[in-house]
């Protein structure tokens, strides 16, 4: 399976049958989103910068909605979250959707915001690939989401929801998230899209990946 991030929270992340799923499109978050084609699109919650669904091209099937599916071969989950600590009363719902692609199995936190919870964990276990929002604010922040990286215990996790170069939204950078980890540990990128298979996921360690940003095919580093 392959996986390319486009920035913010989106990924497309590509079967080797060939489905495609896109998480969270944005809007205008001061850079554009790319055009992109996919079999399905996931949408945590409905923020302008996670549900512009009109910027996908192929005619994808939506899912927002809590729920199990079935697309192309890829098995789905939709878990129901909260984007704040207060049950949802601040910033309402968000949707934990997991992903389960040539044997990976991947997880996208979307805009999570409520602490760490057994509850929580034991309905998205296990996760191979996590994809995790650290920029604070609006979600978990740095120190949340290293709690969120212990308890689930992934192979390899993803930072994403971050301040980044170009982006107008009021959130940090990655790096108080990236300090948690020991340096051996932690891997930058100069690509926006990285390709794994089974054997690629050792579950005895967790390696953080933080990737750079492509815009239309290029590097926006």
């Amino acid at each position: 399976m392959k996986i390319r991030y486009l920035g913010h929270s989106c990924f497309l992340l590509t079967e080797s049958t060939g489905t495609r799923i896109l998480t969270d499109p944005y809007g205008d978050v001061g850079f554009k989103m790319p055009r992109v084609e996919a079999d399905v699109v996931s949408v945590s919650h409905g923020h302008y910068d996670h549900n512009n669904v009109k910027s996908v091209g192929g005619n994808p099937i939506v899912l927002d909605k809590e729920g199990q599916y079935e697309v192309g071969g890829v098995e789905i989950i939709a878990v129901k979250s909260y984007h704040d600590n207060a049950n949802g009363e601040e910033r309402g719902e968000n949707l934990i959707f997991k992903f389960r692609l040539d044997g990976i199995e991947v997880c996208h936190m979307g805009d999570l915001g409520e602490e760490c919870s057994s509850s929580l964990i034991e309905m998205l276990l296990p996760v191979h690939v996590l994809l995790i929002p650290v920029g604070g604010k609006y979600t978990i922040d740095a120190e949340q989401a290293k709690e969120y990286v212990d308890r689930i215990m992934p192979s390899i996790v993803i930072p994403m929801h971050y301040k980044s170069k170009g982006l107008t939204l009021d959130i940090d950078k990655p790096d108080d998230f990236l300090s948690e980890f020991n340096e051996e540990d932690v891997e930058e990128l100069d690509s926006s899209e990285i390709e794994l298979t089974r054997d690629d996921i050792d579950e005895e360690t967790t390696k953080i990946i933080l990737m750079e940003r492509y815009k239309n095919g290029r590097k926006d580093a």
